[in-house]
């Protein structure tokens, strides 16, 4: 109940700023280095759209990977006509798909751009059961196994960059507090949810894969660490916000549910404040695998903070990204993969 009032009214953390804070508040003293790149997925609206157009106001070479080019050539052109100097690329990217994904990495390689901050923001909520190009449930595949992927791909060009510049490069992964309500064997539930249409649950799936997006920030920190990277890792909860993941399910219900809900939703600003702080806040140097809520360090789940499980995640991910593999498998059949006491 306390947690609740704080939030209602906006007390500030130990970091200074609070549910009530906006992504221009907590970056009102920074400006990023000449030349620095950011690369954020889901640019296009919303929460990645404000965080585009703050980091972009504060001197970032922003890229917007996109599926819709008409949608990321307005939102540039609205960025554009608040900072006329700000450099912002548009460029292609389906995170449903992982031909996109090494496409879209192979391009931005021969930009022979630097890489100082990615952004995993975007985010899918499937109502409906969908497998992704490539035979996983698509809410999965695109909130995680895209991002994997992704972050995988563009490694080796951030941690050369910041060994270049002496600048930490730094990855947010944008998870939510939904990854708090599921339970259970995670690899199995990918399973299930996948070969089995009878077994899908919309916000089941979304929580898994939010989860993975915190586990997956848990190993990337432990692996940067043994490689001595000078590359930092952290995840996000934004906040409760009416988004474009609610787009298709406008309507009375949906109105009325968040007309209710108004004085817990965030405005957009609001939720792109954790994302910025993370991004580019000074006092985070060093820090790593953490996860944040209201631009404070907050605790995820208990399962969340399991190694064992997200080095199994990590290796099961590898697999599914792996061009060798057949993703159609996911593979109840394949016990290896999903028995409580194998980890792989």
């Amino acid at each position: 109940m306390l947690e609740t009032i704080k939030y209602l009214i906006g007390c500030v953390g130990p970091s200074g700023y609070g549910s009530k804070s906006t992504a221009e508040q907590v970056t009102v003293r920074y400006h990023a280095e000449y030349s620095s790149t950011a690369i954020i997925t889901g640019a296009t609206s919303g929460i990645g759209a404000e965080t585009a157009r703050v980091l972009a106001k504060h001197g970032f070479r922003v890229v917007m990977p996109a599926r819709n080019q008409k949608v990321a050539e307005d939102t540039k052109a609205c960025i554009l006509s608040e900072f006329p100097d700000a450099e912002i690329l548009i460029m292609t990217l389906d995170l449903s798909s992982l031909n996109s994904v090494r496409s879209f990495v192979s391009d931005f390689e021969a930009l022979n751009l630097p890489l100082n901050l990615l952004i995993n923001n975007a985010g899918k909520y499937s109502h409906d059961h969908r497998l992704s190009h490539d035979g996983t449930e698509i809410t999965f595949a695109t909130n995680h196994l895209g991002h994997f992927l992704l972050t995988k791909l563009l490694m080796k060009n951030m941690i050369e960059t910041a060994k270049v510049t002496g600048m930490q490069g730094r990855i947010v992964n944008v998870s939510s507090a939904i990854h708090t309500w599921f339970s259970g064997n995670l690899i199995r539930s990918i399973g299930k949810i996948t070969q089995d249409k009878s077994q899908y649950d919309a916000t089941r799936a979304y929580a898994i894969s939010k989860l993975a997006n915190v586990l997956h920030t848990k190993e990337l920190a432990l692996r940067l660490k043994q490689m001595e990277a000078n590359v930092i890792v952290n995840c996000v909860h934004p906040g409760i916000v009416r988004t474009g993941l609610m787009r298709d399910r406008e309507g009375f219900v949906t109105d009325l549910i968040f007309s209710l809900a108004s004085k817990l939703l965030k405005t957009i600003p609001q939720a792109a404040a954790t994302t910025c702080y993370v991004a580019t806040n000074p006092s985070l140097t060093n820090v790593s695998g953490k996860y944040f809520v209201d631009c404070n360090e907050a605790s995820p789940s208990k399962l969340a903070c399991n190694p064992d499980e997200a080095a199994r995640l990590w290796s099961f991910s590898e697999i599914m990204v792996s061009t060798k593999s057949k993703t159609q498998l996911l593979p109840i059949s394949m016990d290896w993969m999903i028995n409580d006491e194998t980890h792989i």
